[in-house]
C-alpha cells in the first residue's frame, strides 16, 4: 500500500496559507479520485483510493506542522506499513521558487520542521518527498509561511496543484526515478 502524506496545519485559519500547500495537493488527488477523508486511529484523517491497480492512503495529519511525525508514525503503525519506499511526504518549501516541484527519494529536512519531525519519528532520512516551492519573498519566515498566497499566486495555484497531483500519481504508478525526471521543474516557466 502506498501512503501519501500532505503536510499542513489544521484549522480554517490556516486552510489557504502557503504552509498548507501539502494538504492542498493531497486534497486535489482525493478530489480527482472521488475519495472521502475520515478520522483515523490517531492524529490524522485519511482517504483510501486507488491509483491504477495500487491501493493508496491519502493522509493529512491533524497535529500542527511541527508534530507531523507523531501522526505519520501512527499511520505507519496502524496500517502496518513496512515498505517505507512507498511513503511520500508532500510539503511546502520556501527555498524553492513559487511553482517549482522537487521530488527526491531521501535527504535532510532542509529546515522544514514537519519533515524533520517525520524523519525523527521514523528514524530514517530515506523517505521520499515532494517539495512544492512557495517562493521566498520574506523577512520573517514564520509569518511568510502562515500567510495566504497573494492574488497573482492564487491565479497560478490551480495549475501548480494539478501538476503536483500528476507528480503524486506518477510516483505511485511509475516510481520516483521516472517521476523526478518528468516533474522536477518550475511549472510556471514555459
Amino acid at each position: 500500500m502506498f501512503v501519501i502524506v500532505g503536510l499542513g496545519n489544521p484549522g480554517d485559519q490556516y486552510a489557504l496559507t502557503r504552509h498548507n500547500i501539502g494538504f492542498m495537493a493531497v486534497e486535489k488527488v482525493n478530489e480527482r479520485l472521488q475519495g472521502t477523508f475520515k478520522k483515523g486511529k490517531g492524529a490524522y484523517v485519511y482517504s483510501k483510493v486507488r491509483i491504477g491497480s495500487h491501493p493508496v492512503l491519502l493522509v493529512k495529519p491533524t497535529t500542527y506542522m511541527n508534530l507531523s511525525g507523531q501522526a505519520v508514525h501512527q499511520v505507519v503503525d496502524y496500517f502496518k506499513i513496512q515498505d517505507l519506499s512507498k511513503l511520500l511526504i508532500v510539503l511546502d518549501d520556501f527555498h524553492l521558487p513559487f511553482g517549482t516541484l522537487r521530488l527526491k527519494p531521501s535527504g535532510s529536512a532542509g529546515g522544514q520542521k514537519g519533515l524533520q519531525s517525520i524523519l525523527q519519528a521514523l528514524k530514517t532520512t530515506h523517505i521520499a518527498r515532494l517539495r512544492i516551492g512557495i517562493g521566498n519573498g520574506f523577512t520573517d519566515a514564520s509569518a511568510y509561511v502562515l500567510s495566504p498566497f497573494n492574488r497573482n499566486e492564487q491565479k497560478e495555484l490551480p495549475h501548480i496543484l494539478e501538476w503536483a497531483a500528476d507528480a503524486i500519481e506518477s510516483f505511485v504508478a511509475h516510481g520516483i526515478e521516472a517521476s523526478m525526471s518528468q516533474f522536477n521543474r518550475n511549472v510556471l516557466v514555459t
